[in-house]
């Protein structure tokens, strides 16, 4: 089983992931990062070398170049819900967690938008983006995991864990 961690840029999918993934002993697979191995450049300086349209492209190869992943923890970047076959590949092979947190908490988080690698960030502001987004993130979820301001990481993996239980019993 893989488990694929979806939300906005700045939630925390990769602290999240990558503690979730020790605790599971699983490989924790950051797809931004990938892309920025690949080109040995920031987010955004990829972003602004491919444009946007390139950059979801790259995002969607990266993803459906994973090949048959098991026992991984995967974090895609926030903007990859726009590509169908890249959620419909996440989808079959990973129980997605949407780790949904409010948008007051990820304006606190994204303090600088230019600097940060997020797409269509330049035709609209963060909120609405942010709604944009949030309905894409509901849609392809198997577990909602709310976040708040307060939340512990290790809480949050043990919630995690605790709402994965009963999708590994289903098969998923």
């Amino acid at each position: 089983m893989n488990i694929t961690l979806i939300g906005m840029a700045g939630v925390g999918k990769s602290v999240i992931g990558k503690r979730l993934a020790e605790a599971l002993h699983y490989e924790f697979i950051d797809i931004d990062e990938r892309i920025e191995g690949k080109f040995k450049l920031r987010l955004q300086e990829i972003l602004n070398r491919l444009g946007e349209q390139g950059f979801l492209e790259m995002e969607e190869q990266t993803i459906l170049g994973l090949g048959p992943v098991n026992h991984a923890v995967i974090s895609p970047g926030g903007s990859a819900i726009y590509s169908a076959k890249a959620m419909t590949y996440l989808k079959k092979h990973s129980v997605m967690v949407f780790l949904n947190a409010p948008f007051e908490m990820i304006k606190k988080q994204i303090p600088n938008l230019s600097s940060r690698g997020i797409v269509w960030q330049k035709k609209k502001d963060l909120k609405l983006l942010f709604q944009e987004r949030k309905p894409f993130y509901e849609r392809y979820a198997d577990i909602t995991i709310d976040i708040r301001r307060d939340s512990n990481i290790d809480a949050l993996v043990r919630e995690i864990l605790q709402k994965l239980l009963p999708v590994q019993a289903t098969g998923l």
